[in-house]
């Protein structure tokens, strides 16, 4: 670092202290910090293997998500043509020609893949960091050969399927399979194969993690949703909810907890925002007002409704 500070502005003390880390000039006779905002003009060093750890600079942070960082050398862009005229400009177009023929099977696979992982994660709304995570799982399976002999497409939502269930951001194969194209089967079963295959643990999903997405949708007060996730956490309690669909247990609770605060919510809406069937939503409803002892509280909540049913008609 230079400085053109030759005394203390001060008490006129020539001895000064430089703190190369923090850019700060410090006078030490009287502790005045003349200067914080330090330029450091040196050299930028990168970093190499093998390099003194003083010579470290701070970079872009390695991500997944771009299939060419790290794997293959890029032949420049677009934007490099600018300055490039007539036989340059030819030159350029056949060394990103041979580039791309000379780049291996495993490279275009990876990179169609992580293509396919944006789109899915942009349709289906999901964080940058359940797409960072996909992408470093593909990547990880086209390492260990677990594409070959596969469907890319069906190992990718496989991987989306398993990534959005370790981030708490769960998404139904039947809303994987619609954005993909594929089966819910094959994407179930290539998602347990990648998870075996990768040793990756997959725990269950709890049903609370479906209530915001639905309470959203159906425009629930926030009494209700919380109500709700208050029911699942009493039929955990009880072991109601092992063996069965999250997805149903988060229907049927939120259908519960509508009548319990006299909301308006009909089996059938709540089976089309949920994608859950109304048999299934009836069904887990009886076993959660019959396990958690509801049947007159939810008696006095409908005849509430009924009363200022009434009370509109005979208004109108």
């Amino acid at each position: 670092m230079k400085t053109q500070i030759k005394k203390c502005p001060e008490c006129g003390n020539t001895d000064l202290y430089i703190n190369e880390e923090k850019g700060e000039i410090i006078c030490k006779e009287c502790g005045l910090v003349i200067e914080d905002k330090m330029v450091d003009f040196g050299q930028e060093w990168r970093e190499f293997e093998g390099s003194d750890e003083s010579q470290r600079r701070g970079g872009a942070p390695l991500t997944y998500t771009q299939a060419d960082k790290g794997l293959s050398t890029q032949v420049g862009t677009t934007s490099d043509l600018s300055g490039l005229k007539g036989k340059e400009r030819q030159k350029f177009y056949r060394l990103q020609q041979w580039q791309r023929r000379v780049s291996t099977a495993i490279e275009r696979n990876l990179r169609m893949a992580l293509t396919e992982i944006k789109r899915i994660a942009s349709n289906l709304n999901l964080p940058d960091s359940v797409e960072e995570e996909a992408s470093m799982i593909y990547t990880m399976a086209v390492q260990k050969g677990l594409v070959r002999g596969r469907s890319m497409e069906q190992v990718v939502g496989g991987t989306m399927y398993i990534t959005c269930k370790r981030n708490d951001t769960p998404r139904t194969l039947e809303e994987i399979a619609e954005v993909t194209g594929l089966d819910k089967k094959e994407i179930a079963k290539n998602s347990r194969f990648v998870a075996r295959q990768l040793n990756i643990k997959v725990l269950p999903v709890s049903p609370i993690t479906y209530i915001a997405r639905f309470a959203s949708e159906l425009k629930i007060s926030p009494a209700t949703q919380t109500r709700a996730v208050k029911i699942i956490e009493k039929a955990q309690k009880v072991g109601l909810t092992s063996g069965k669909s999250p997805k149903g247990i988060a229907a049927a609770s939120i259908y519960v907890s509508s009548l319990l605060n006299a909301e308006r919510q009909t089996q059938s809406k709540i089976s089309e925002i949920s994608g859950v069937t109304e048999v299934t939503i009836r069904n887990r409803y009886k076993e959660l007002v019959k396990a958690l002892d509801l049947e007159e509280e939810i008696k006095k909540s409908k005849k509430l409704l009924e009363q200022e049913s009434q009370k509109a008609t005979a208004t109108s």
